[in-house]
């Protein structure tokens, strides 16, 4: 049984890194907590595998408002949605997260045979349980669910989230998913680039992807000026730099 089923890194002023240490590489996904004068957002939220509330005890002001919003909506990204009050997500992504068509698993054996072509090779087989730990007592694996949560917002591209100090632009950035997105802060020159662009392999082949839309979404990516920091669903932040690196690289491989 882990000690703790989150870790948190601060990773620049008023943004806090949360992951799932005991959960599998290919589901340990990155989600984040942004602080704002007014009200503060949570970009993603994991597998739901333990409440989120854990992780946000010390991050989050008491009563202060905390907007949600889904990247895109595989598991590994919104386990933890139905935990709060306010919760955004792209208008082709709100069905999912609401639970239709959702595939969520802890167990390799669940796994679709496209998924597992993708992410399986000589040297990475899916284990066959994605965690190696239990967050309590009595928790089952085989028993995991993702619990539905309807969207109290929906977004597209060009929309805006304000949180008082700051204030982040929607990009509608299809291709891993279609209805993925980024969040940019302009002034601030931070992306959050959910599955969209990290520092490894990304996954253009899975049921609702589409390599053509992701074509446009990475060059639409790489002109982006004044990008200081990226924050990816998946891996390390990077800067500006890397990200027009890993652009580049897509791009002569599907471009």
């Amino acid at each position: 049984m882990a000690g703790s089923w989150f870790s948190t890194r601060r990773v620049a002023d008023g943004i806090t890194l949360i992951t799932e240490p005991h959960v599998d590489p290919l589901i340990r996904a990155n989600f984040y907590h942004v602080r704002g004068s007014e009200a503060d957002l949570v970009v993603d939220a994991g597998t739901g595998i333990a409440p989120l509330a854990w992780a946000l005890g010390g991050l989050t002001g008491a009563g202060q408002r905390v907007i949600a919003v889904a990247t895109h909506t595989h598991y590994d990204h919104v386990g933890g949605m139905h935990e709060f009050r306010e919760r955004l997500v792209h208008l082709r992504e709100q069905e999912s997260l609401a639970g239709k068509g959702q595939f969520a698993s802890l167990l390799a054996r669940d796994f679709p045979v496209a998924w597992r072509s993708q992410v399986e090779d000589d040297d990475h087989q899916l284990p066959e349980v994605l965690v190696d730990a239990i967050p309590f007592e009595g928790f089952d694996p085989g028993d995991y669910t993702l619990a539905p949560a309807d969207a109290t917002r929906l977004v597209d591209d060009g929309d805006t989230i304000a949180l008082g100090n700051r204030v982040f632009e929607v990009m509608h950035t299809p291709g891993h998913s279609p209805g993925g997105i980024c969040l940019l802060d302009r002034e601030a020159g931070i992306l959050f680039s959910g599955d969209t662009s990290y520092d490894g392999r990304l996954f253009d082949e899975l049921p609702g992807s589409d390599i053509g839309s992701y074509v446009k979404t990475v060059a639409r990516l790489r002109s982006l000026a004044g990008i200081r920091m990226v924050c990816p669903g998946h891996d390390d932040c990077f800067d500006g730099g890397r990200l027009h690196d890993l652009c580049d690289a897509y791009l002569a491989r599907r471009g």
